[in-house]
Parts: structure tokens; C-alpha cells; sequence
């Protein structure tokens, strides 16, 4: 009589058994460190969700995380010897089987930290993800911007004594500079209309597109787009800070992923006057190619094709890995739901010139600006536009975009578009944004 409950007893508990060693077992498939000045991540990959607590640590500084139930396999361990010595921010990780069914993660800092960590489901060709963001107390950008407008210290006499007339002299020759071109005379052909000349820096924002966990659209050779945004938004900068009177600043310099509001944030920062974002086109049809250029819409989007890719560049977050329960405050108050109209008339102006000189290089796959409703290009006071260089996915055009010759007339393309939109339409004098 008792030999069933007995069987089912044992069987109950086999299958307990087996439940806590698959659960005792979690493991993490890859781990990637993203060091760069922004911030550094680290990003964690498994199969299955990983439970975790963390636990921050003085005197050093140093962030605890516990991992509960993941084995410690080779990918943990190895994750020691990514760590660069030359990241901003962490000194080293160090990795350990803490008690039965905890790995500890002891990430040594640098310096003083902001730590994020959060997961993230399934998205794009990732599986569960766990995700350290490490950011510095201040905003890099926002200390730059600060540093450049403290006011200098007037050099002492002897005695400590600084006659007055000389004060002013000192503190003007004194100010820190920029690692920009220096302020000139705008040339008549983009100044304003009292005799040609205005005396300000134009300040052109250039997205990268993509970066870091977010790959972008990838070639059938294997091409990332992260990479070729990246190229030709370094040689596009080059070109800007050659000109007279205008910097290029870029959303990213490195191989690491900016959040797409993040993007917009960025140029509002630094007062920017325009907003020019690279991508690579990519379609389930290798034979599509061309170049195209695309501006906001308020209404929706002006073809299939719009629609398809606002929806496949929107989707970004997703994949780059953005924490959705944090809400910024400077992010609400700049990103309201205001009326583009004038913004996005003045966008489609410098689409229509960079498209005509596009055109000078490679087809165009539409020969009008289309607009969909990107997000990175919602800023409603600066002109944004998005500019597809060429179908990645097309093997012609993605061996094109491989090349440092092409990279290059691409860039010079935009810039002659950008120098053709400012001759007819003239920067204004701009008030200084609050930084808050």
C-alpha cells in the first residue's frame, strides 16, 4: 500500500532535485566591457535571467555584485582580463564563488562612481542580459562646458597687488582654451546681413549611429554599421573644425552606446545649431541601394520605406539596452510636446542640400527628403536630419562604405551641404541655454 506514495515521494523529489541544479546553474554565455569617457558598461549574457543584488562599498571604492545561482565558468572568469587600464573608471573586476550558489563580482574603482544596474529581456540577437552602467558624479560634457566658462584668476604682482587696468588683460589672455577652432570672422557667404559678418561658433552635432551592444543593420560580409557611422562622423568633425568659425562635436567618439534621447540632450547641451545623424540603410532585399536623407514628421511617414526604417532605427534602445525606469528631469523639461513646424521646415532646407550633393556621389533611393518619425531627431529647436549613406546590405555599396576614399567624399558631401543650407539661411545670434 505504501510502495506508491513512497515512488511518488522519490519521484517529487528528483524532480525538485533536478529543478535546483538547472536553477544552480545559470550561465553566462558572454560578458563585454564598454569603456569610454560617458561612462563604462558591462553587460552580462545568459540564457536565463539572472537574480542579483549589489552592494556599494568606501575606503576603496568598489561596487559588490552577487550572483545568485550562476556557475562560475570560463566566459566570468575571463571577464578579469577585459577590463583596460586604460578605463575611466574601474581599476579591475574580480570574480568568485562567494558561498554555495553565489558568484561575487567586485568591480574596484578608480574614483568616485554612479553605479546603474539593471536587466534586460530578451531583444535583437541577444538573449537575457544583466547590465552595470558606471557613470562619473558630474556629466564629462557637462564639466567641459563648465571649465570653458569659469571665469580666469588674474596673475598676482609682487605683493599680491593687481593695478585694475591690468586685471582685465590678464583674466582675457587667461581663458582656458578649447580643443576647437578658434573664433573668426564668418565668411559673407554664411554670415548675416549687417556687412556679412557675425562673430560666433557654429556648432554642428554628428551622431554616430548605433555603437557599443547596438551593432546596427550588419553587412552580408559581415560590415557593422556602428563602425561605418562611427568612420565617417570622425572624418565629417575633421572637416567641420577645419572651417571657419564652426566645430563639429560628436554624440560618441568610441565604440559604446549613447541612448537615443541621450543623442538630442547632447546637442541641446552644447546649443548646437544643427543635428546630423549617420546611418547605413539596410532591407531585407539586397538589391536596394542608394543614398537617402530624412527629416521629422509630425503626421507620419512619406513612404513604406520611411516607415520601415524610423521603425528598425527607433528600435535601438531595445538593443543598445536603455533603463526605462529612470526619468530625467532635464530630458521632460526639453523633449515636451511642442510644435516643430518651424524646426522641421528649416530640417527639410538642409536635407534638401545634403541630398543634392549626395547625389554628386551615389544614386539616391529617393530623391526628395522623406520624414517618419525618428526619434532621434525630435529636438524642437535644432535642425535635425538623418542621413542613410548607403544600403549596407547591398554587397556593392557595403564594400563602399569600407572604403576610406568613399568614407571620405560622404563626409565632404554633407559638409558642402551644411556650408550651401547656412548661405541661405544665416545662423542667429543665440541666447545661452540654461544648464541645469
Amino acid at each position: 500500500m505504501l510502495a506508491r506514495p513512497v515512488k511518488l515521494l522519490v519521484m517529487f523529489l528528483m524532480l525538485g532535485l533536478n529543478m535546483a541544479a538547472e536553477a544552480a546553474n545559470i550561465v553566462v554565455t558572454a560578458a563585454r566591457v564598454w569603456p569610454a569617457a560617458d561612462y563604462t558598461r558591462i553587460t552580462l549574457e545568459s540564457a536565463q535571467p539572472i537574480t542579483y543584488k549589489m552592494l556599494s562599498l568606501k575606503d576603496p571604492e568598489r561596487l559588490v555584485l552577487d550572483l545568485e545561482n550562476v556557475e562560475l565558468g570560463a566566459t566570468l572568469k575571463a571577464l578579469t582580463d577585459k577590463i583596460l587600464s586604460s578605463d575611466p573608471y574601474i581599476k579591475q573586476v574580480r570574480v568568485a564563488n562567494f558561498k554555495p550558489g553565489v558568484v561575487r563580482l567586485v568591480v574596484d574603482l578608480k574614483s568616485e562612481i554612479k553605479p546603474s544596474l539593471f536587466a534586460l529581456p530578451p531583444a535583437g540577437d541577444y538573449k537575457h542580459r544583466l547590465v552595470l552602467d558606471v557613470y562619473p558624479p558630474q556629466d564629462p560634457l557637462m564639466a567641459m562646458l563648465q571649465e570653458q566658462e569659469k571665469p580666469a584668476e588674474p596673475a598676482l604682482e609682487p605683493g599680491g597687488y593687481v593695478p585694475p587696468d591690468k586685471a582685465v588683460e590678464v583674466a582675457i589672455s587667461e581663458i582656458p582654451t578649447i580643443s576647437q577652432p578658434p573664433l573668426q570672422t564668418l565668411p559673407k557667404s554664411i554670415g548675416d546681413k549687417k556687412d556679412g559678418e557675425i562673430m560666433r561658433l557654429i556648432t554642428v552635432a554628428i551622431d554616430a549611429g548605433h555603437g557599443g551592444e547596438d551593432p546596427g543593420a550588419r553587412g552580408a560580409n559581415g560590415t557593422r554599421e556602428k563602425d561605418v557611422t562611427l568612420a565617417i562622423a570622425k572624418k565629417l568633425k575633421a572637416m567641420i573644425d577645419a572651417e571657419p568659425n564652426m566645430r563639429g562635436v560628436l554624440t560618441r567618439d568610441g565604440d559604446y552606446f549613447i541612448p537615443l534621447n541621450g543623442r538630442v540632450v547632447k546637442a541641446r547641451k552644447l546649443q548646437a545649431d544643427l543635428f546630423v545623424s549617420i546611418h547605413a540603410d539596410a532591407f531585407v532585399k539586397p538589391e536596394a541601394r542608394g543614398s537617402s536623407v530624412f527629416a521629422l514628421s509630425e503626421r507620419g511617414a512619406t513612404s513604406a520605406m520611411a516607415r520601415y526604417l524610423a521603425t528598425k532605427e527607433n528600435e535601438s534602445d531595445l538593443i543598445g539596452g536603455v533603463r526605462l525606469d529612470v526619468k530625467d528631469p532635464y530630458l521632460a523639461k526639453t523633449l515636451l510636446d511642442l510644435s516643430q513646424t518651424a524646426t522641421i521646415n528649416d530640417s527639410l532646407k538642409l536635407g534638401k542640400a545634403v541630398l543634392g550633393h549626395l547625389g554628386e556621389i551615389n544614386t539616391l533611393h529617393k530623391s526628395a527628403v522623406e520624414q517618419a518619425g525618428f526619434a532621434v531627431l525630435k529636438s524642437p529647436d535644432i535642425p535635425s536630419i538623418l542621413v542613410e549613406t548607403a544600403f549596407i546590405s547591398n554587397p556593392e555599396e557595403e564594400r563602399r562604405l569600407n572604403d576610406d576614399a568613399y568614407q571620405t567624399k560622404m563626409a565632404d558631401a554633407v559638409l558642402s551641404g551644411i556650408k550651401r543650407y547656412f548661405a541661405a539661411n544665416p545662423p542667429l545670434a543665440k541666447s545661452r541655454m540654461a544648464m541645469q
